[in-house]
């Protein structure tokens, strides 16, 4: 067994540090995770000291071998994460050095932890974000399989949980379809700012040897180097940015979970979730409980309060490297598994949702939902908008007051044209103007999306 490289304090301290600090201080308890990006990183640099001339062939030969070795070990669940050595970087050093001896010990020529963290975490990043765009394309797919299923389908539209207008199933569940797209754009626009590698900027001052950092990036699949050595180390703007991202896909997930626990109610009945993606009572054997939907609006409260953690640390930060930006990876890892998980889990879940048709066009077939339309009825026979609003509102209230119906109420007062206006379907029908819920437009919205999602 050969000798492990000297502490990471190496001869500046007589002894290590005290154990309540390794405790407090030690991070390898979560950053193991970043083991295979933390040795994709090392491989990338070997080739980097080759290029500069210090190392020989096979020295960097013999550090890849062993690099590699090391991940299988780890990916065997062999490998044992040593919390002295603080960090999933020195753990991946030491066991280097037991393997190939002196020679690992080279691989950390002209870089730093600060600079190996920031390109672990970017490299990391960049796959999450893949995933992230992966399963929120899912969940998309998802609204539009339930939206095309239920097409003609009916229901109010609500403003202030109110009853307000009539639409489509369909187009509601489309207006989820757009907001997950622009989720989608931001994850992608987030992508190109991760995408630049910080590997050579060392500690704060890059470094002296002749390293080619535009070369050891594209080694790894970056767009080009960090063009400053104190910003590379201490930005961590990318990582705001995808918890940013990710805090808003959770915000319209939640919202979505929340029209779902209200549809499933036996108030709306809208909806009914299948049983396997709802629980019971302990006590009340009647009960169907939506608590995939309600955990996760619940955890949309960690993506943003993690997001909300990481802006408040840094925002104090001078530059460059600050302990306080080991910081930053539990929350960030705690958003984007909290993100996947809850994507994947509604997105079945939709998909194992039946819509109450029979509920939701008892609900539409109320003739207030289209007090808008006989205004623009008197509208369309000169009458100002104002004046028509204020003629109708009037209207309402003596319906209300004398519980006749409205329908009845507006044939008395303009005429038998009025009663045209309360045929819920030709009121959807004339809803034409671009991205109106007229059922022309809905279709050719789902054949559009379903093209693009393709």
């Amino acid at each position: 067994m050969k000798k492990a490289p000297q502490p990471m304090w190496g001869g500046r301290f007589a002894a290590g540090p005290a154990e309540v600090v390794k405790q407090f201080t030690e991070s390898v308890s979560f950053d193991w995770r970043l083991y295979k990006h933390d040795i994709a990183g090392s491989i990338a640099h070997v080739h980097g000291l080759l290029k500069a001339g210090v190392l020989a062939k096979t020295e960097a030969a013999k550090i890849k071998r062993g690099l590699r070795a090391v991940e299988r070990e780890i990916e065997l669940g062999k490998f044992k994460w040593d919390t002295s050595l603080e960090d999933v970087h020195m753990n991946i050093e030491a066991a280097l050095v037991r393997k190939i001896g002196a020679v690992g010990a080279k691989l950390h020529t002209a870089r730093s932890r600060n600079d190996q963290v920031a390109t672990d975490l970017r490299l990391w990043l960049r796959s999450e974000i893949q995933s992230a765009k992966s399963e929120t394309r899912n969940i998309q797919k998802s609204l539009i399989a339930v939206a095309e299923k239920n097409m003609g389908v009916m229901m109010p539209g609500y403003t202030h949980l109110q009853r307000a207008q009539p639409v489509l199933f369909a187009h509601h569940l489309l207006a989820y379809v757009e907001m997950f797209d622009r989720d989608m754009q931001r994850l992608e626009d987030c992508l190109k700012r991760v995408n630049i590698c910080p590997l050579g900027s060392g500690a704060i001052a890059g470094t002296a040897l002749k390293l080619d950092r535009d070369y050891v990036a594209k080694l790894l699949d970056f767009n080009g180097a960090t063009r400053n050595s104190m910003d590379a180390v201490s930005d961590r703007d990318f990582v705001v940015e995808f918890m940013a991202a990710t805090a808003l896909v959770a915000i319209h997930l939640s919202r979505l979970a929340e029209d779902l626990v209200l549809w499933s109610t036996a108030e709306f009945g809208f909806v009914v979730i299948g049983d396997a993606y709802t629980t019971g009572s302990s006590l009340m054997p009647q009960k169907k409980n939506p608590d995939v939907a309600e955990l996760t609006r619940g955890k949309t409260g960690r993506v943003v309060g993690n997001l909300v953690a990481v802006l408040t640390m840094l925002k104090g930060l001078p530059l460059a490297y600050n302990r306080d930006l080991q910081e930053d990876k539990q929350p960030l890892f705690d958003s984007a598994d909290t993100l996947l998980a809850s994507l994947r889990v509604m997105g079945d879940m939709l998909r194992h949702t039946k819509v109450n048709r029979a509920k939701c066009e008892s609900a539409v077939s109320d003739p207030m939902l289209l007090a808008t339309d006989l205004a623009d009825f008197l509208v369309n026979r000169g009458i100002p908008f104002r004046e028509a609003h204020r003629v109708v509102g009037a209207l309402v209230v003596e319906s209300e007051k004398t519980g006749t119906p409205l329908p009845k109420l507006a044939v008395k007062r303009f005429g038998a044209g009025a009663a045209r206006v309360f045929n819920v379907r030709h009121a959807l029908a004339s809803r034409r103007a671009v991205g109106a819920p007229s059922p022309t437009n809905v279709r050719m919205q789902l054949t559009r999306w379903k093209r693009l999602l393709k």
